[in-house]
């Protein structure tokens, strides 16, 4: 089968915008070739007009919280009032629920330039806690529904067995338990890694796996080189629970059980010490930051600058689909140091950008994207920009109107391996992704 050619009227090459590049993608869905300089399409050339970029990498979702917008936005509350309408939703999904809910969300994603999705999974069983016939029903639906909408998953299948430092699971979170984390890694050794699809881990965090238990979810990474996740310091009353229970906080527990390391990514990192950030940093464990989740939650923010600083590569998430806008949750990180420190400019658009794609694509387990080279997975998303949001400034300056003035709405385009997944903002296999939102979540409402 013959190369494609992609002409892409501007794209950003890690750190810089170039005016006329031509990309060549094999038919196995890899960039083959990269020429500047190219300033008319070649002849049969796929025209990418406006920006474009590596595909976008959303490091953390709950693929049903998708169900949950606008609902938890009545009246006030805090995260753990938020935290029981969530329950009720999740009481209600079933596998055949679940894959078209998450078709949707997937869906969603793609035309918001989003070409890997990490799902933090922990909705495994039946209502009561019963496995399904197939044990990884639920996980399989999610590999199915990311499969039909066009792009990545790293399933990253987590263990949650406690409703807070050794408590049994309470009646909301039978779902979500096997019981033990050696019960866990039976079931989850099951799921098979296929094209497009990474099978990783997670720990639900250190209030949901007993502190003797944390080791067996490092293990079964570890051993298979695979990625792993964990929420981390979310929320003060974690650390407080934690410090009261084990005399340390959650980041020097989940180190003293050989969770920590360059694989691994906390998700949230919002409320820690000078001595947690530094054994983050010197372990070289991630950070997920999901800013539009943590304002929604009145979390906080979290230290990304000083993160980063002392060693921990940043991705980004949309965790509970308040929005799903990785341009948002880049522009937010900077926005909120701004509001915190008073002081501007704390990551260049560049910056963002890698924490958007490179990085994102890293904590996922996939090294090879994430950027426009050769020899990368061919997954890139073009930006309009001549839209209301984004006319008027000078091509040089894209990278900075794309982080700091376009939304998901501007992605014109979405290709993943090479094929086009989104056209002219049109998803191609899910039409009317609007439609298929609204009729997945009116099926779940009480």
């Amino acid at each position: 089968m013959p190369l494609t050619t992609y002409w892409l009227e501007h794209a950003w090459l890690d750190p810089n915008v170039e005016p006329g590049v031509a990309l060549e993608v094999s038919p196995e869905g890899r960039i083959t070739a990269v020429r500047t300089g190219v300033d008319t399409p070649p002849p049969g050339a796929a025209v990418l007009r406006g920006l474009t970029i590596p595909g976008l990498a959303n490091a953390h979702s709950h693929a049903f919280h998708r169900a949950l917008r606008g609902t938890v936005q009545v009246g006030s509350g805090t995260f753990w009032t938020w935290r029981e309408v969530m329950y009720g939703v999740a009481q209600r999904l079933t596998p055949d629920s679940y894959f078209t809910l998450a078709r949707a969300v997937y869906a969603e994603m793609a035309l918001a330039g989003i070409t890997a999705v990490g799902e933090f999974h922990y909705l495994h069983h039946a209502p009561g806690g019963t496995p399904y016939t197939d044990p990884n029903a639920m996980g399989e639906a999610l590999i199915a529904a990311a499969g039909e909408a066009g792009i990545r998953i790293t399933l990253l299948d987590t263990a949650y067995l406690s409703s807070g430092f050794g408590a049994a699971p309470d009646r909301h979170q039978l779902r979500f338990s096997d019981g033990t984390a050696d019960a866990w890694a039976e079931r989850v050794s099951a799921l098979k890694e296929r094209d497009g699809v990474r099978i990783g881990a997670a720990i639900h965090s250190v209030r949901a796996v007993p502190a003797d238990q944390l080791a067996t979810v490092a293990d079964w990474a570890r051993d298979r080189q695979a990625p792993l996740h964990v929420h981390l310091s979310e929320q003060t009353a974690e650390n407080d629970a934690c410090l009261a229970a084990h005399g340390r906080t959650p980041t020097q527990l989940l180190a003293d059980h050989g969770v920590l390391g360059a694989r691994t990514t906390g998700v949230h990192n919002t409320h820690m010490t000078e001595a947690d950030i530094a054994l983050i940093g010197s372990t070289s464990t991630g950070t997920c930051m999901c800013p539009t989740t943590e304002r929604d939650l009145a979390d906080g923010i979290g230290p990304a600058v000083a993160l980063q600083r002392a060693g921990s590569p940043l991705s980004l998430g949309s965790d509970s689909h308040a929005v799903i806008d990785l341009l948002e949750e880049a522009r937010a990180m900077e926005l909120d140091e701004r509001l915190r420190t008073r002081t501007r400019g704390h990551w260049t658009a560049a910056a963002l950008l890698r924490a958007a794609t490179a990085d994102g694509h890293a904590a996922l387990g996939r090294p090879d994207a994430g950027t426009l080279e050769a020899g990368a997975l061919a997954d890139f998303t073009t930006i309009a920009l001549d839209s209301v949001r984004t006319a008027g400034p000078v091509p040089r300056l894209a990278a900075e109107t794309a982080v700091f003035a376009a939304s998901a709405a501007d992605v014109r385009h979405t290709v993943v391996g090479g094929r086009h997944v989104v056209r002219d903002g049109i998803h191609q296999t899910v039409p009317d992704v609007p439609r298929a939102l609204a009729d997945s979540i009116a099926a779940l409402r009480g």
